[in-house]
């Protein structure tokens, strides 16, 4: 982009044990954020981590 704003398109999402997901955060690239969910996953708590991927007007 050329206006000065960074995208972060790529989504880091948790769901617990109950259902309720939640978003953990948002990286400029998939690499990133499959990163830091397998990071988040490998920690053994019951919690699900996934990527997704937002469009440019903010939806999936």
């Amino acid at each position: 982009m050329n206006d000065g704003t960074i995208t972060l398109p790529w989504l880091v999402v948790r769901q617990d044990d109950n259902g309720n997901r939640y978003r953990v955060g948002r990286y400029a690239t998939r690499a990133e954020a499959q990163k830091i969910a397998d990071s988040l996953g490998e920690r053994g708590h019951k919690q699900l981590y996934w990527i997704e991927q937002i469009g440019q007007n903010g939806t999936k």
